[in-house]
């Protein structure tokens, strides 16, 4: 067993690991030259995640031969571990857990079920994790980027919010144009993966798919089907958090709270 998980190829790959970490620290000293302190957030980003992906690929080993109710326990999983790292990027706003769960379920999982049903992506742990994490990891993102942009935007216009809600207007009707600016922010990266794809970018699952085998055409179908999806993941997503958190962001008398 020993011998599967620790041989030659494993130490080759360590070794390349750590080459990389140190890159990405001289990039962290590099800006540091300039004024951007980002050195110990660095370091504990690298260690963080080799260790999460270290320990996943040998949970991998026992996971992916399992039974298919594992899947949507491993990727239940994932999404609740998203939710709570989305929230962090507006962890003033009361409640915004709740907020960045219901919108990572709800829009990772919608569209994770769909793929399934569709037979876009097969059932068994071995491919449904790895894709669904993907999902997952990129509704992530847009939650921590739709509602990052969309507490900076009432941050810095919270006059003017304050002034047409005394005048009466809606709470819903005064932060629609943060709500459209956040949610159009969030979704920069999936339009552009969208419109580089092939050309800038190829992504690593055609990659795989070609190197094992498979026709060069159907992995590109198959890679585009992913990436769309990826960004119906991301779309989903970005209006259910800002939709939910308006609410959390004004008192039951409609007026701006501190953790707005």
């Amino acid at each position: 067993m020993l011998n599967q998980l620790w041989n030659e190829a494993a130490l080759l790959r360590a070794e390349q690991a750590a080459g990389a970490a140190i890159l990405a620290l001289a990039v962290a000293l590099l800006a540091r030259r300039s004024g951007i302190r980002l050195g110990k957030e660095t370091v504990f980003a690298l260690a963080r995640g080799l260790g999460q992906i270290v320990v996943v690929g040998l949970l991998l080993i026992f996971i992916l031969g399992g039974a298919h109710w594992i899947s949507a326990i491993v990727l239940l999983a994932m999404m609740t571990a998203g939710a709570a790292i989305a929230a962090r990027r507006a962890r003033h706003i009361p409640g915004i857990f709740q907020v960045t769960t219901s919108s990572i379920l709800i829009g990772a999982g919608a569209v994770i079920s769909l793929m399934v049903a569709s037979g876009v992506i097969n059932a068994t742990p071995a491919t449904l994790i790895p894709v669904g994490s993907m999902i997952i990891a990129n509704a992530m993102n847009t939650t921590a980027l739709a509602l990052d942009r969309f507490s900076s935007e009432v941050e810095s216009h919270t006059g003017q919010i304050e002034a047409a809600l005394a005048l009466g207007a809606a709470p819903a009707v005064v932060v629609a144009p943060y709500v459209q600016a956040a949610v159009k922010a969030s979704l920069i990266p999936n339009l552009n993966n969208l419109r580089s794809l092939g050309i800038v970018w190829i992504p690593g699952l055609m990659a795989g798919m070609v190197i094992a085998g498979s026709n060069p055409v159907e992995a590109a179908f198959y890679q585009f089907v992913v990436v769309a999806m990826l960004y119906a993941t991301a779309g989903s997503t970005a209006l259910l958090c800002t939709h939910f958190v308006r609410s959390h962001v004004f008192s039951p008398a409609e007026q701006l709270t501190r953790g707005g």
